[in-house]
């Protein structure tokens, strides 16, 4: 399956807009968390994303 063959659920909600920081780490690879920009101090708790430096690709080669 690609992602051109995955067609999301029909919903009633607009998908949720997300934020970023970059954490740099001066002993470790830089991180970058991802995470819901609307969302309050609990849901942030548990609701984000961490990738680091490997975790990324260029976006020409994945076309």
């Amino acid at each position: 399956m690609t992602d051109a063959d995955f067609h999301p659920p029909d919903s009633e909600e607009p998908p949720a807009e997300l934020d970023h920081v970059t954490i740099e780490n001066d002993e470790a690879p830089d991180e970058c968390a991802i995470f819901p920009s609307e969302a309050s101090e609990d849901v942030l708790m548990t609701t984000w994303i961490s990738a680091h430096d490997d975790s990324f690709v260029a976006l020409e080669s994945m076309r």
